[in-house]
């Protein structure tokens, strides 16, 4: 009888550990799913978060000079909104194009209406990819008229495949980079600083 009493209570004790065993991997299991499907999410939404016009001039290192430009014209928070926008955002080349000593110039505090003028003359309000650029060019018999933020006009055309802007002076900008996709726009780098009149 006893030995019948010992061997129901080892059986019982086993039963009990595998269960708690089952138990704890069934948790461990749950648990690791669980970090999966986060890590899965997290990606997911890290993926799904677009940068900004502003973010996407930060993190590139061929507009360092628009950035210190949007910052001393105070137009960054503008650019940061929802928008959309569509910009046509000068390289550092481009910037080196103009007479030397500009840059700094338009960078000084007095200068900072000037600087917001000449830089929302590159913006557009509403997104425009590159075809419908393309497609307006083509509708308007080779060129298209567009407002800007500043409140002067650009003028599209075709050069072979290449989008050229003219602006207010007659000087011409080309697109060299386009349809870099934001969260609230699209930049198009071009290759000259465009002037309004004014």
């Amino acid at each position: 009888m006893k030995k019948l009493i010992l061997s129901l209570s080892v059986i019982a004790m086993l039963a009990f550990t595998s269960c708690k065993n089952g138990e704890t991997e069934e948790k461990e299991v749950a648990e690791q799913e669980e970090v999966a499907v986060e890590t899965e999410t997290s990606t997911e939404s890290m993926m799904d978060e677009q940068q900004t016009i502003v973010e996407i001039a930060i993190g590139n290192e061929n507009f360092s000079t628009l950035v210190v430009a949007l910052k001393a014209a105070g137009l960054v928070e503008t650019l940061s909104s929802e928008g959309p926008f569509t910009v046509f955002a000068p390289t550092n080349d481009a910037f080196g194009k103009l007479p030397e000593g500009t840059v700094p110039t338009l960078v000084m505090p007095e200068n900072k209406e000037k600087l917001a003028g000449i830089l929302t003359y590159h913006v557009v309000s509403g997104e425009f990819m590159a075809a419908d650029v393309v497609n307006a060019i083509t509708e308007n018999d080779g060129s298209f008229t567009i407002p800007t933020v500043q409140g002067e006009e650009l003028v599209a055309t075709l050069e072979g495949e290449s989008v050229v802007l003219t602006d207010a002076n007659g000087n011409k900008s080309t697109v060299v980079i386009a349809d870099v996709d934001a969260s609230n726009g699209v930049i198009h780098a071009v290759d000259s600083v465009v002037m309004p009149k004014s």
